[in-house]
């Protein structure tokens, strides 16, 4: 009888992750991998908040990690800045002369380097440890990540005490819920299936947005307000809750401060005066100030989308206010969320390491104004050198940077030494002297916050890295001891940070390990006795902080820079949200997404194409005294009158003409929190020869 060897069966097995992505639903996945190759991602399905769902974007996670565009080597420029051309090289051969090139300019001054990085990963270990300490002991510029959140984070900081709220799955018990300047069923997904059961137990759901967006379609009521508005509305909500006396006494005696004068602000902004700034009807003012004033529970869902413009943290604080105003606070069902970020115990400073920097007070500069900050402008450089060497990483500055003919001609220029750590050849990639391949979520150790639930997530390496890919936190540890750095933190592998990350008694890792995620143990409903975190424990209407630096310690509306129909020569404001199957810039080159999202384009109203010559379909200029872009254009019942949306953010090489929308926003900052107003933006739109 003759004998056979017996088959091997296939090595399959499942992989605990978080996705990374620039989201509030903070995913849980898992993969699939046969033989080492992933071949199926999904929603942890015992995780609540995913329940087993991913969006569209993640659930092509898979293609983007198998792209055959994907980094895998070390690249050295050998074309010119921006070109694109590249030869391999070594890693030991890269990170060599990397680590010389940036010794040598901190030798005469470490200021002239600058780190600059976003949440291209959310992850604390990919996005913020490392990293920190490596430019901590150089002694390089700071950075103020202010690119997204940071204008409603702190009008939030100022009013709550800090990015706290009401817990996301509480609002399918909500009766009334305000999705404000939120897109949900694009860009929070699992918030959405919560909105929908409340509104299949009669919940009234209300969308206020410039855009008629997906969301606005299947809420009950959509309030199409101007861009930059928001603050104006809060305040004349406010004016209905008092005159009509829908208001919580008992609530806002203990536990509000500033009442009185807040009273008096909000009593000069009747509907009226209201609707004329935000363009809604006063009935519709009117109705929803009642809707809110006798409703129990009520609970607001706030979005960074109506923090982009200048007084975005003004807006922020008013909208913040109103549910102590009515004691919304009270229920778990009621209240507000914008981020629940604040509630993690994150130890910063143990991943951070700021002690590297040995008493020295680098200067900090925006991402914000990157642009003017490397054209050399002396106010955007607060004063110190020229910035000579730029390492970027979770970025792609010259695509999503506000005024970005500046952000490409800075990254251009020949005497600036550029490092970009990246899964594909972006933008910003193409402007690199070293283009360093980067891992992606599957290949590699990571811990996450949310800013839409309160759970700690887990992500654990399913496959090896691609090719030569390689971990951000892997990279900055190889040029540490490349620079000659003997600190024992500079030796932390990646594991070891995820457990640096927090608190060993502020989460219970047992769960974490086990499950890929641990729930942190909260309140139901967290200030129904008051108890806020700010410095008088209670809803702060009027700011003592604001006031000591000159500030107006009540929130406000403070019209845009460029208000919409106050110019002749661009009479349409222009917001930028994001196209359905992108995140930021990121997925823009997988291309089911891309094909599925089509081309570049801005929706304009029927009236204002007709008003143009405009057809549906036919290439236009967009364009302001900052620049022009060209696209398509699609005429849509999800632009309002005198507002164009500019869907963003495609990669400036996949549009017409090399730009994006980026090339129209301006570098101007909101009032609060330094952050950019890229919704705060006028334009003129015509037609062109396509």
């Amino acid at each position: 009888m003759t004998m056979t060897a017996a088959m091997p069966t296939p090595d399959t097995h499942t992989v605990l992750g978080a996705c990374p992505h620039d989201c509030p639903d903070t995913c849980g996945l898992v993969t699939t991998v046969q033989d080492g190759v992933a071949i199926k991602l999904q929603g942890n399905p015992a995780h609540r908040h995913t329940g087993g769902v991913l969006c569209t974007k993640v659930s092509r996670y898979l293609e983007r990690n198998a792209h055959p565009e994907r980094l895998t080597q070390p690249l050295r420029r050998v074309g010119r800045k921006g070109e694109g051309r590249f030869e391999p090289v070594s890693w030991d051969e890269a990170l060599d002369d990397i680590a010389a090139r940036l010794k040598a300019i901190a030798a005469d001054e470490p200021q002239a380097i600058l780190p600059y990085s976003y949440a291209g990963t959310m992850g604390l270990v990919q996005g913020e440890s490392m990293d920190r300490r490596f430019f901590h002991k150089l002694g390089a510029s700071l950075l103020d990540r202010t690119i997204c959140s940071t204008a409603g984070g702190e009008g939030l900081g100022y009013t709550l005490g800090g990015k706290v709220g009401m817990r996301i799955e509480h609002f399918a018990e909500s009766k009334l819920i305000l999705i404000w300047g939120s897109n949900a069923i694009a860009s929070n997904l699992h918030f959405w299936r919560h909105a929908q059961a409340a509104k299949r137990a009669g919940a009234r759901l209300v969308c206020i947005d410039p855009r008629r967006t997906e969301t606005a379609d299947k809420c009950d009521e959509h309030i199409a307000l101007l861009p930059g508005t928001d603050g104006a509305l809060a305040l004349a909500l406010m004016h209905e809750l008092i005159v009509h006396d829908w208001l919580d006494h008992d609530y806002i005696a203990r536990h509000t401060l500033g009442w009185e004068a807040l009273r008096e602000r909000a009593l000069q902004w009747p509907p009226a005066r209201a609707a004329a700034v935000c363009g809604v009807p006063v009935a519709q003012i009117e109705a929803l100030a009642r809707d809110y004033g006798t409703t129990k529970p009520a609970a607001i869902r706030l979005n960074y989308g109506m923090q982009r413009v200048r007084g975005g943290g003004n807006a922020a604080r008013a909208v913040a206010c109103l549910p102590a105003l009515v004691g919304a606070w009270r229920h778990r069902a009621g209240g507000l969320l914008l981020s629940s970020s604040g509630q993690f115990p994150a130890d910063r400073a143990t991943l951070h390491r700021p002690d590297l920097l040995a008493g020295r007070q680098p200067r900090t500069l925006n991402m914000s104004s990157i642009g003017d900050v490397l054209t050399g402008d002396a106010t955007a450089l607060a004063g110190g050198p020229a910035v000579k060497a730029v390492v970027v990483y979770n970025s792609n500055p010259v695509a999503v940077a506000p005024e970005s003919a500046k952000v490409a001609a800075g990254f251009a220029r020949e005497d600036l030494f550029t490092v970009v750590l990246e899964q594909f050849q972006t933008d910003t990639a193409d402007c690199a002297d070293y283009l360093l391949p980067a891992t992606t979520q599957l290949e590699h150790w990571d811990i996450h916050f949310s800013y839409g639930h309160t759970d700690v997530m887990l992500n654990r390496p399913a496959v090896a890295p691609r090719g030569q890919a390689r971990s951000n936190a892997w990279v900055f540890r190889e040029l540490a001891r490349r620079m000659g750095w003997g600190e024992a933190c500079f030796a932390d592998d990646d594991e070891t940070l995820c457990r640096q990350a927090f608190r060993p008694e502020a989460i219970d890792w047992a769960a974490l390990e086990r499950d890929g995620f641990a729930t942190l143990p909260l309140p139901e409903a967290p200030f129904a006795e008051g108890g806020f975190p700010t410095p008088s424990g209670k809803c702060e209407f009027f700011s003592a902080r604001l006031a000591a630096q000159g500030l107006d310690g009540l929130p406000d509306h403070l019209p845009n820079y460029e208000p919409a129909g106050s110019s002749a020569d661009y009479p349409l404001a222009m917001i930028s949200p994001p196209a359905r199957n992108f995140l930021n810039s990121t997925f823009v080159n997988v291309t089911s997404l891309r094909s599925m999202e089509g081309e570049p384009l801005v929706e304009i109203h029927a009236d204002d194409a007709a008003a143009r010559g405009i057809a549906d379909g036919a290439m236009v200029r967009v364009f302001n005294a900052r620049g022009e872009h060209r696209c398509r254009a699609e005429v849509s019942r999800r632009a309002r009158p005198g507002v164009v949306n500019g869907l963003g953010i495609w990669w400036r090489k996949l549009g017409v003409d090399g730009t994006n929308v980026n090339e129209l926003t301006s570098q101007r900052l909101t009032d609060l929190g330094r952050g950019p107003t890229f919704y705060d933006c006028l334009v003129q739109v015509e037609a062109v020869a396509a």
